[in-house]
């Protein structure tokens, strides 16, 4: 879709696939009939119809109707990288060496840890429309239709390799939550290790990757799924698989600009690396712990040894989770936590 003036231009001419246009000629949420856009896009009403069936595929909520035209039931702004870059804050721009969007990839995690390490200070950062595997912890997929959704990575690369490393997404988890609170939603929390939610249904989450050499500095791949307007038909299909899921739409952000949100998340995040590499998970820990959604709930913890149950009792100084079992406090690092019925 395009990148910000710090990477080179695209070829002359719009490079993108028939799909990515007509969405774009149908942000608007608006009513556009089969000619105008064909039109305007210089193909064929043939080519627009096939074209609004293929978003439809790919989850979009697309409305047709007989002389009116098609419309895009969310509606929304295309992501572009030089909006995002000039929604970022001024103390963190110098950090960000690149923004790149595009239509579609298998993962944005992916995509960047194929790509070189960017230099200790500096972050390379990724969007995509659409992800046709997208990646949760665990290898689950994440569902979400183009101009739905926030999917967005970035790569950072630590001069030295932080102590409390395996407690960055937590650090994430509260960089979100603080943009999420910036933009008016305020009930937002936080599930251990790395979710994010609005009551008791998912919002978005975050996956983190790391490539370290044996000796040498470590590049982080930090990726971020954050459910926008993902649609009715969506938020029941996630629901039948066992995921309460919303969206920023139904949290009562009745036209949230994903250019901006984007901006305001990677500033965050970059602010939080920043602070995370001087000094840990110190600045973050009382934070984490004020939206932490498991404390004195009675769940059960899914990690390596296997499944344990007991009361969630916050979590430690390094970011693992506690837990109070008749066997006494178990420490985890890692695990899928569930909330068992009290």
């Amino acid at each position: 879709m395009g990148r910000d003036e710090a990477t080179p231009p695209p070829v002359a001419g719009d490079a993108r696939p028939l799909t990515a246009r007509v969405f774009a000629h149908l942000s608007d949420g608006r009513f556009h009939s089969g000619a105008e856009i064909a039109r305007s896009l210089g193909v064929s009403r043939s080519a627009v119809w096939k074209a609004s069936g293929a978003l439809k595929q790919l989850g979009a909520t697309l409305h047709a109707v007989r002389n009116r035209g098609y419309r895009l039931a969310s509606g929304g702004d295309v992501l572009d990288p030089a909006k995002i870059r000039e929604r970022l804050d001024r103390d963190v721009r110098e950090h960000v060496a690149g923004i790149e969007v595009v239509w579609s990839t298998d993962s944005t995690n992916t995509a960047l840890l194929s790509r070189a390490n960017p230099p200790a200070g500096r972050s390379e950062v990724f969007l995509a429309e659409y992800q046709t595997a997208g990646r949760g912890r665990r290898g689950r997929s994440w569902l979400a239709p183009p101009g739905g959704a926030i999917c967005l990575s970035l790569s950072w690369t630590f001069r030295e390799v932080p102590r409390d490393l395996g407690a960055l997404s937590l650090v994430i988890g509260v960089c979100s939550l603080r943009m999420l609170n910036e933009i008016g939603v305020a009930e937002a929390r936080l599930k251990w290790p790395n979710d994010l939610l609005v009551g008791e249904r998912k919002l978005g989450g975050v996956l983190i990757e790391l490539r370290a050499e044996s000796a040498g500095p470590a590049c982080v791949v930090i990726g971020i799924g954050l459910n926008v307007a993902l649609g009715t038909a969506l938020l029941e299909r996630i629901a039948e698989s066992g995921v309460e899921p919303t969206d920023l739409k139904s949290a009562g952000l009745t036209a949230p600009s994903r250019n901006a949100v984007a901006g305001a998340l990677v500033s965050a995040c970059l602010r939080g690396l920043l602070a995370f590499e001087r000094e840990g998970l110190r600045p973050f820990i009382e934070e984490w712990r004020a939206a932490d959604a498991l404390r004195g709930r009675p769940v059960a913890v899914s990690a390596a040894e296997g499944i344990a149950r007991g009361l969630a009792r916050g979590v430690d100084v390094h970011g693992a989770l506690l837990l109070e079992t008749p066997q006494g406090v178990k420490r985890f690092i890692a695990g899928d936590v569930t909330v068992r019925p009290a």
